[in-house]
């Protein structure tokens, strides 16, 4: 195998300021920096092409301003005018830690695949509210682990804030898909029916920023609910009851309330005991009162709006025979022509 050279590959969408930070973090990297990056502006207004060339001195970086056409498209457009033959994608909104190369090398030298993923953690410096969100979407305890907790699990599925893929796997899968979210997991599945292998790195981790307010929190769920039925529809082999886990439960923290009217309270004392161990794990995880608070409210938030959206997405996709493109125009974009 010939040796890897590394391209990272970084849309960004007005927000000139979350380059600065992801591009000094580069700068502080160990090891070998024999590698190349790429930012790929998707249609800004608010454009960070003299954030980019205010580090030309300092790394190997090339920009690039296209159309709008979503984060899917723009990865497509990065790996299409990269030189390297191993791709590592990341949002605009991480940070690497210093050791952050050294891990994705040595993990690729000793069990090589063709995509991995990774990851992410809260660093120190992150708001409460950024390390509530972090906890709720990382924990054993909410996603089990699908996001990077779980180095046992088959056909594992990165998530593109921390992803990597060999320049041969992307030819043959023509990378991303234009749905959004979930391009990544439609991605890794189609990478798995070709024959490729996936994998979880768990020490090349990346801080997650995830910059958003709790409505917009809710919103984000709520897509990823949405778009995880009609990834089963174009999948079916990876549907899986688990995906039904936020809606029943919060199906059934509603029915409980109700139940309080009969005085049956068993129900809502066992969500108070499921609430009271979030908090705990919360409070001995980040060392604070006000995030562990703070993951109840973030975990209330991911069922409720997960939960949700995956229900109506499903019962919608029953009751109709339009395309999913068609049902859902807001979860689709177009490919730059």
């Amino acid at each position: 195998m010939e040796p890897l050279y590394f391209s990272f590959i970084i849309p960004v969408h007005n927000r000139p300021d979350e380059i600065n930070e992801l591009l000094d973090s580069f700068t502080n990297l160990k090891g070998n920096l024999n590698i190349e990056i790429i930012i790929v502006e998707d249609g800004s207004s608010l454009v960070c092409k003299s954030v980019v060339d205010s580090f030309q001195s300092k790394l190997n970086v090339t920009y690039y301003f296209k159309e709008n056409s979503g984060p899917g498209d723009s990865r497509n457009y990065g790996m299409r005018n990269a030189k390297g033959n191993y791709f590592i994608i990341l949002d605009s909104d991480c940070l690497l830690p210093e050791n952050y190369l050294e891990e994705v090398k040595q993990n690729l030298e000793n069990n090589y695949v063709d995509c991995f993923g990774g990851p992410d953690a809260a660093h120190q410096s992150f708001s409460n509210l950024q390390k509530a969100i972090n906890f709720a979407m990382t924990s054993f305890m909410t996603t089990g682990g699908i996001r990077g907790g779980n180095r046992g699990q088959k056909n594992y599925q990165p998530r593109s804030f921390n992803m990597g893929i060999s320049k041969q796997a992307f030819e043959d899968s023509n990378g991303f898909g234009i749905i959004h979210p979930g391009e990544d997991p439609d991605l890794a599945i189609r990478l798995t029916k070709l024959g490729y292998k996936t994998a979880l790195f768990n020490d090349a981790f990346v801080f997650h920023k995830r910059r958003i307010s709790w409505s917009k929190y809710y919103k984000q769920v709520y897509k990823f609910g949405m778009v995880r039925p009609i990834l089963n529809r174009w999948h079916p082999e990876t549907n899986k009851l688990i995906y039904w886990m936020p809606t029943f439960f919060m199906l059934g923290f509603m029915v409980s309330i109700l139940l309080l009217i009969f005085q049956i309270i068993w129900p809502i004392v066992l969500y108070v005991l499921y609430f009271l161990t979030i908090f705990s794990i919360a409070l001995f995880t980040t060392k604070s009162f006000f995030v562990a608070l703070q993951s109840i409210v973030a975990i209330f938030i991911q069922f409720l709006g997960y939960g949700y959206g995956f229900l109506k997405s499903t019962l919608k996709l029953k009751m109709s025979s339009k395309s999913p493109e068609r049902q859902f125009p807001n979860l689709f974009f177009t490919h730059v022509k």
